[in-house]
């Protein structure tokens, strides 16, 4: 790629006794890029995106995330990223309003700061007349889109997405990548792991992990052009298949 490289993994691997959960992965990802991590459920994607975001240490290999080595500097690592988990990540007993002020001050926000940040971010989802509601009341789909918003709010060089659009609506889905792409118009770096194949089509690029192992990684468009099929989803089934 041309552009400047953000993350940086080489040789990552997590063992957990004799079990291997990821096995040497190697690549590379652009800043201001879309790049998908995709595979099955239990292929791996978690584990790495942990290691990844400071939380969980590799057993061997290495990691560069924003400019920061994941081993020695995992607080600055957290500093410098969003994460939203596969599990809604904010708190259903406090209002939409309280969720942005607890985290902005965990973010470290000054408090006009976060008044500011919290106006816009709810006049941007348009969600003025339910500011004061309790998250736990929201449908599942605004709750995604609440919790992407306030994973940004300290202007975070990348976000890691875990699973962001299981279990919504094909509409909020859509929804849903349309305030990727935006982000990623401005320079944010997504890093997004999924089990929906289709969605592999709304990244730059794919990896594709099977068994704790990257058996693929480009551009959508190309993949599909090397396995000579017209689906990310046919592209993963031969590499299953490969790989059994």
């Amino acid at each position: 790629m041309n552009k400047e490289n953000i993350i940086t993994v080489k040789n990552l691997t997590k063992t957990f006794g004799d079990f291997t959960a990821v096995d040497k992965l190697t690549f590379e990802v652009g800043k201001g890029e879309v790049f998908g991590f995709l595979g099955a459920n239990g292929a791996g994607k978690t584990t790495a995106m942990k290691m990844l975001i400071g939380i969980s240490k590799p057993t061997q290999g290495h990691a560069n995330v924003a400019g920061f080595d994941v081993l020695t500097h995992a607080e600055q690592v957290k500093m410098n990223i969003g994460y939203m988990s596969q599990r809604f990540s904010l708190y259903n007993d406090l209002t939409i309003k309280e969720n942005i002020t607890f985290f902005g001050g965990i973010y470290g926000l000054t408090a006009s700061t976060i008044r500011a940040k919290s106006k816009a971010l709810i006049d941007e989802l348009g969600l003025g007349k339910m500011a004061d509601f309790l998250v736990g009341s929201l449908p599942l789909g605004w709750k995604q889109k609440v919790a992407f918003s306030v994973a940004l709010l300290h202007n975070p060089k990348i976000i890691f997405l875990d699973e962001p659009t299981g279990g919504v609506d094909p509409i909020t889905r859509r929804q849903f990548w349309e305030m990727i792409y935006r982000e990623a118009n401005r320079g944010v770096t997504i890093f997004v792991t999924t089990h929906y194949m289709d969605e592999a089509e709304y990244c730059d690029r794919v990896s594709i992990m099977v068994a704790g192992k990257i058996e693929a990684l480009d551009t959508p468009k190309n993949l599909k052009e090397q396995y000579q099929v017209d689906s990310m989803n046919k592209v993963f089934l031969k590499l299953a298949r490969n790989v059994d």
